[in-house]
């Protein structure tokens, strides 16, 4: 027995299936999908699903309720989220084996007609199920493997390939073409070629419409998108083009490709072929070093991929090539794009990724050596303001930006990266900075102002001042405005 095999055997000995069989000992109880899966590629995994054959479902219910937390979602079909006491795992999903069929292909996920049966095979079970690597299950009670589908074959080969014919698959449910290309990319799987054609055929199904609703929702489109693309970016996006796809989701994108840029400052290609250099070099050997081996966040590559993606709009060819403003353009794109694919819904911080694009030209526009103090605690000192990550997408712009001489010019970053550590000496935990001596009411109270814009360009001048050391006091501050009123 395989030591993938040996963990699998581990679930025998849970409390609760002992109990289980203890109780129902007709019963059989399969371990089936992903975690088969996963555990076959000795990878670790959160979702863990049980298929219990051979109980009534009232039964079933009653039970599990007597050892544990059991939700209501899905009940209807079969489906209970079971959380044993002591558990502190994600809840597991414990089902009847059930059948599914959708109803006139349409593709919508959720037109299916739905029926659990106790005494349904494990085997039908498996059949309704998208992809071959997905149709395995684990015969807990008899300890084998049950692989009607040979996923265990594909597995071994790196290939998602559909569950019978791959066209009717998508057709039940055209989500699927985008969990196809996320678990590709999850796995460093190559989609097997009739389940590619059957999919590039169906791309243009996820913008279908049936009766004014989509037959996709965008929460589950961004679901597959943003897990596909945080977890293997650079792959991701290769297969969401090839495929299709981002014509369909995100069109916008495409105008980078075969936008020009300025020789003397990018010789890496377009403006497509700059933001995917910059994503691949998150992985680079310096961004590690830079950031000492931080992970990119999610927001960091969602970031990059939409960077630049204003200059197709603000392109002009003046006396060289000019993108005026195509930061702020950028960061305008990202945010209409994800409030269309509500990207929200997956966890992905939308302020931050628009605020990162909105800067991420700030050492080249604010010429950094000029730069106030105020302007640098603004950005890297504010809780309020994702400075880390904004380095983070510097850099990585920068590295990406190839002149002639074939080395990216960090100069600029450096020097940023000095102003900041010069401010940082000013605090004794290097992230925030000495309170401000003189604020809002202390203005009003001197010099009988009222509230007014005029109160916050004051506190900006005795901030800078008291940042570069010029000011001391609260008394010393108050002096020094009197000369602006």
């Amino acid at each position: 027995m395989a030591n993938w095999q040996k963990n699998l055997k581990d679930w025998q000995n849970q409390p609760f299936i002992k109990q289980l069989f203890k109780k129902f000992p007709q019963a059989d109880i399969f371990l089936v999908g992903g975690a088969v899966r996963d555990a076959a590629l000795n990878q670790k995994t959160k979702d863990f699903d049980f298929v219990v054959r051979g109980v009534a479902k009232n039964d079933l219910e009653k039970f599990l309720a007597s050892l544990g937390k059991v939700s209501l979602v899905g009940k209807k079909f079969g489906v209970f989220k079971f959380r044993p006491k002591g558990w502190t795992q994600e809840d597991l999903d414990i089902a009847l084996p059930r059948t599914e069929h959708s109803i006139g292909l349409t593709g919508a996920y959720k037109d299916f007609k739905i029926k659990s049966n106790a005494k349904l095979k494990i085997e039908d079970d498996l059949s309704r199920r998208d992809f071959t690597v997905n149709a395995i299950a684990w015969d807990i009670k008899n300890q084998t493997l049950i692989d009607p589908f040979e996923g265990m074959a594909d597995l071994k080969k790196g290939l998602i390939k559909a569950v019978g014919k791959p066209q009717f698959r998508f057709q039940e449910d055209y989500s699927r073409i985008l969990r196809a290309i996320r678990l590709s990319g999850q796995l460093h799987f190559e989609i097997e070629p009739k389940t590619w054609q059957a999919l590039v055929l169906g791309v243009k199904k996820l913008n279908q419409q049936i009766g004014g609703k989509r037959t996709v929702p965008y929460e589950v489109i961004a679901k597959e998108l943003f897990k596909a693309v945080s977890q293997n970016p650079i792959f991701t996006i290769e297969l969401l083009d090839q495929s299709g796809a981002i014509k369909v989701l995100m069109p916008e994108l495409l105008k980078m490709k075969g936008c020009p840029q300025p020789k003397n400052f990018h010789t890496e290609g377009d403006c497509w072929q700059h933001t995917i250099l910059a994503i691949k070099n998150l992985e680079s050997k310096s961004f590690k070093k830079e950031f000492k081996n931080q992970n990119p966040t999610p927001e960091i590559i969602w970031g990059l991929l939409f960077h630049d993606i204003g200059k197709p709009y603000t392109l002009v060819k003046a006396d060289r090539l000019r993108f005026n403003n195509h930061d702020v353009v950028s960061a305008q794109k990202f945010k209409a794009i994800a409030e269309k694919l509500k990207l929200a819904s997956t966890g992905l911080d939308i302020d931050l990724t628009e605020k990162i694009i909105r800067k991420h030209m700030m050492s080249v526009h604010s010429q950094v050596i000029s730069m106030k103090d105020t302007t640098i605690e603004k950005y890297f000192f504010n809780p309020l303001f994702p400075g880390q990550e904004l380095l983070m997408m510097i850099f990585a712009d920068i590295s990406a930006t190839v002149p002639p001489s074939g080395k990216p010019d960090f100069s600029d970053y450096l020097i940023l990266k000095k102003r900041i550590a010069k401010l940082a000496k000013k605090s004794k935990n290097q992230t925030q900075l000495p309170k401000p001596l003189v604020n809002g009411n202390d203005l009003i109270k001197e010099f009988k102002l009222k509230s007014s814009p005029q109160i916050g360009k004051l506190l900006t001048i005795v901030r800078e001042a008291q940042l570069q050391g010029k000011i001391k006091t609260k008394q010393e501050g108050l002096k020094q405005l009197k000369k602006y009123l």
